[in-house]
């Protein structure tokens, strides 16, 4: 039995504010929103990462993003567009596959910061990526 937080919501032990929920995927509340209607949703099956997730599950996953999780916060939050995010490995601060699924009303309500000192020119990337 996976011992992970997320197990244990899905389990039930740890109580969540759950949006959605069917055999394969839980979908609840953010407890640490960035926007109102910040959510999670994570496979029922534990696995890691976006290495390790099969991928009928994982397209199970987007699907239900299309087909319920983002109308639903068009209808009831006005959501003009809607950032997905998933990290893996390192990055990862819970060790179950999940996707953080967030309503934008605008372009700066979510801003993603960067040190541009550090990127390097764009040819410079390419070869890296295509070499």
């Amino acid at each position: 039995m996976e011992e992970c937080l997320f197990c244990k919501i899905i389990r039930g032990e740890i109580p969540s504010k759950t949006i959605y929920e069917d055999e394969r995927v839980k979908v609840f509340l953010d407890i640490t929103p960035k926007v109102n209607g910040d959510l999670l949703i994570i496979p029922k099956k534990h696995t890691e990462n976006i290495l390790t997730i099969d991928n009928e599950t994982l397209l199970y996953i987007v699907k239900i993003i299309k087909e319920k999780i983002y109308p639903l916060l068009k209808e009831k939050l006005d959501a003009k567009g809607l950032t997905i995010i998933q990290n893996n490995e390192e990055i990862q601060e819970i060790k179950h596959f999940h996707f953080h699924v967030t309503p934008r009303k605008e372009d700066k309500d979510l801003e993603i910061k960067s040190d541009e000192s550090l990127l390097k020119d764009l040819e410079e990337v390419y070869n890296i990526l295509t070499k």
